[in-house]
């Protein structure tokens, strides 16, 4: 045995010890979300409605993954953002490579700013004098979102100076309505009307988020998130591991490709990946395969 080996392994030259991993890192771990749903900004898809769903865990990362992938694939998006502010967005968007503040100038983006609108509408202040706001149902009883659905209507309309591709509607995120006061069938109406809009009318796309909770006392939020299951044509679940947090892995995404939707005999396909959010980018691997355990 030679010198500094011990008995059932064997010294190995230096740099030939990691060449395994970064071979087994490149084939797994350098996965981004649009290889994973077979989509590229050369070939968006069109008529689908996509639901990102999260449970123990923040799934606000696909989000920023789909508006950057829409902008930079030329479409003409609408962005319901009930959650953050823009500048939130923008500093996310810059790091993957998008200028949002352009992307507006430019009206490629149309940006719904939900707590400005709030606090506008709250203290009697209009964003544009004359029209309604969009949350306009904050300030009535009837809590329906006609307005809502009009202000993504004529948001989404195409126009002939424009040349932008197929329209998209972003919410981030859907949950916020209900703890706004919205009923939810006025939420389930409003997605439908979108739906029949800009899926089936303009052969656009819709991506929502919403929150969900295993053991959650929310009936209205699970009634929600159920019926929004049943109607997707791509559901991504975001969820938090059993375990508890790792440094390593964040969760795990499931990727459910509802065939059946479309064809009653076939069945739907489902994936499994674990993922880990990073400073500019998210890379996936198959479970078990992160870089720590390589």
């Amino acid at each position: 045995m030679r010198p500094g080996t011990s008995r059932g392994s064997e010294q190995l030259n230096p740099g030939t010890a990691a060449a395994p991993r970064s071979l087994l890192q490149r084939i797994v771990g350098s996965i981004q979300a649009h290889e994973l749903l077979g989509a590229s900004p050369e070939r968006p898809d069109a008529g689908k409605f996509t639901l990102l769903r999260d449970t123990r865990t923040d799934g606000s990362f696909l989000v920023h993954h789909f508006l950057s992938f829409y902008l930079r694939a030329g479409c003409k998006v609408c962005f319901v953002a009930l959650l953050q502010s823009f500048s939130h967005y923008s500093i996310v968007a810059q790091k993957l490579g998008v200028n949002l503040a352009a992307a507006k100038e430019q009206g490629q983006l149309v940006f719904l700013e939900g707590l400005k609108s709030c606090l506008d509408l709250l203290f009697g202040e209009e964003e544009q004098p004359g029209q309604p706001s969009p949350l306009q149902f904050l300030s009535g009883s009837s809590g329906e979102l006609r307005a809502l659905f009009d202000f993504v209507r004529v948001s989404l309309t195409p126009c002939a100076q424009a040349s932008w591709k197929g329209p998209v509607l972003l919410v981030d995120d859907l949950s916020v309505l209900l703890s706004l006061g919205a009923a939810p069938v006025a939420v389930l109406d409003f997605i439908h009307y979108c739906r029949v809009s800009v899926c089936c009318q303009l052969q656009g796309n819709i991506v929502v988020l919403v929150h969900s909770s295993e053991d959650s006392e929310d009936e209205e939020n699970e009634l929600v998130v159920n019926s929004l299951c049943h109607h997707s044509d791509l559901i991504l679940w975001a969820e938090g591991l059993a375990t508890g947090f790792c440094k390593d892995v964040h969760g795990q995404i499931k990727i459910i490709k509802r065939l059946s939707l479309r064809q009653a005999a076939e069945q739907d396909q489902v994936q499994i990946y674990q993922y880990k959010i990073q400073d500019r980018n998210v890379t996936f691997f198959a479970r078990g395969l992160s870089a720590a355990v390589l």
